[in-house]
């Protein structure tokens, strides 16, 4: 039926290439915006676990700041306790301590967050820009680093000392100044964390704090299901003193997590109106064709083809032509998601999306999966058109010629 040279000029040959462009864009579409909705969760929440941990345990305390207040004992069985646990990855000890950075001629509020000499700078390899990581050895370091956004304001660079002032822990007398030398520079996207997020020796903010060596502000801790985070943390809590809470990453930054949980709803709502689109459409195409070719259907009747025969006729038509459409619909997708994963040439604005380059992330078998859904309902639905042939009668159908 669609070889036939004369095919090409009828008029459902026209409706059927505008049906299977619309499938095209409509599968195309839904893979750009699934792309899209993936990269810029997955970019989001690395960010924010990379640079604040999976699960935070820390002291109990009422202070919606970030600023460790009230330490506790860092001890071999508590590490132990927390490392039993199945789905453990790796984990840190941490401190923060708000302070200021001063210049001859700015100054800049920071929150300097301590950290141990084992921890895993790898992980922050990516957003590194000038420098190199600090490196912290028996002694107690002086060296920091610093985000572009603070070392701009500051007019820093790498290798450049910074005058460091800090409020006393009994919040009376005169603050405690420190000299630190900029060792590297990052760059994240994250305006909440390039504002004032300083990386420092943990030793630093043991002694501004007055504390001993063994205590600790927090432990960040990385767990291998990253959709568990939940769970785990309260796992991790059934086993941890009475004075320490365990609280996931989506708690801590609720709203940002609330905010891109959103983009699901915004791919289903695409996804819902395009696979509408598209199957409505073939469905008129298949429609007319039926319309068209009811001198065959009379015929075929006549022969005594039964009536499932020629649905069935129809409906490997209709899938045949909507298999092609969804071809090259996932052609355009695949091509945009490589293009864009290569040369990143769609921007965003980081102060909204906390992302300078628009991510994708495309799983295979979410592309699959697609791919089949829209098949099983398009064929679900091309049923019902092709329902028509059990109306044609070859008697009126092949009464002229």
């Amino acid at each position: 039926m669609r070889r036939n040279k004369q095919y090409n000029d009828t008029v459902s040959s026209r409706i059927i290439k505008i049906a299977s462009v619309a499938v095209s864009i409509g599968i195309a579409a839904i893979l750009i915006a699934m792309a899209f909705s993936k990269g810029l969760q997955n970019e989001i929440r690395n960010k924010t676990s990379v640079f604040n941990g999976q699960v935070l345990i820390a002291p109990f305390e009422n202070n919606e700041s970030q600023v460790s207040l009230t330490p506790f004992l860092d001890t071999e069985q508590l590490r132990q306790q927390i490392k039993k646990h199945p789905n453990f990855e790796r984990m840190h000890s941490v401190a923060t301590k708000a302070g200021m950075f001063k210049t001859q001629e700015e100054f800049e509020g920071v929150l300097l967050k301590g950290v141990e000499n084992t921890f895993d700078w790898s992980r922050l390899e990516e957003f590194l820009t000038q420098g190199n990581f600090p490196k912290f050895g028996e002694a107690v370091s002086n060296e920091v680093f610093i985000s572009e956004t603070v070392a701009n304001r500051l007019s820093l660079k790498v290798g450049d000392t910074v005058d460091a002032f800090f409020q006393s822990p009994q919040g009376d007398g005169l603050p405690k100044r420190r000299k630190f030398k900029i060792s590297g520079l990052y760059f994240s996207g994250f305006p909440d964390i390039d504002q004032n997020l300083v990386f420092a020796d943990l030793r630093q903010v043991q002694r501004l704090n007055q504390w001993k060596v063994n205590e600790i502000g927090a432990y960040e801790v990385f767990v291998t299901k990253f959709q568990k985070v939940p769970q785990i943390a309260d796992e991790l809590y059934q086993g941890l003193p009475s004075e320490l809470n365990s609280s996931a990453i989506s708690e801590r930054f609720s709203s940002i997590f609330q905010w891109i949980s959103l983009f699901d709803f915004n791919v289903l709502i695409i996804l819902i109106i395009m696979i509408l689109v598209g199957v409505i459409n073939m469905a008129t195409a298949l429609l007319v064709l039926i319309l068209e070719r009811s001198r065959m259907v009379g015929l075929l009747k006549t022969l005594g083809a039964s009536h499932s025969m020629i649905q069935k006729i129809f409906m490997y038509n209709g899938i045949a032509i909507m298999s092609q459409g969804l071809f090259f619909g996932n052609l355009i997708g695949f091509i945009f998601y490589f293009s864009q994963k290569q040369w990143g040439w769609i921007t965003l604005d980081p102060e909204t999306y906390f992302v300078s380059i628009a991510p994708v992330s495309l799983a295979w078998f979410e592309v699959i999966y697609l791919n089949l859904l829209f098949l099983a309902l398009a064929t679900l639905l091309l049923w019902l058109p092709s329902k028509i042939v059990l109306r044609i009668s070859p008697s009126q159908v092949l009464r002229f010629r």
